[in-house]
């Protein structure tokens, strides 16, 4: 365990971050599973409609560090891509 004041605030706020950070990846995968979910049944309209909220929710984990920008960028593509190729 730390002694030192800064030791243990760096704790502390290393515990917030990743609370933080795993909130963050759990609504970007929701929201991926809820495209997913919407290509698999078919749904054009629900899909198109989980992909903007989607592609919203992975942009602003890239904004915020969670994701980095190119990891985020390919999630989107591949939902995108995903969501195009129904017909």
């Amino acid at each position: 365990m730390a002694n030192i004041k800064s030791a243990k605030k760096r704790i502390l706020v290393a515990e917030t971050r990743t609370a933080r950070n795993k909130a963050i990846r759990s609504k970007v995968k929701t929201a991926i599973k809820k495209v997913e979910a919407a290509v698999a049944a078919g749904d054009k309209a629900a899909a198109q409609a989980a992909l903007l909220a989607a592609t919203s929710e992975i942009d602003k984990a890239a904004t915020k560090g969670v994701y980095h920008a190119n990891n985020a960028s390919r999630k989107v593509s591949r939902l995108a891509k995903a969501v195009s190729a129904m017909a």
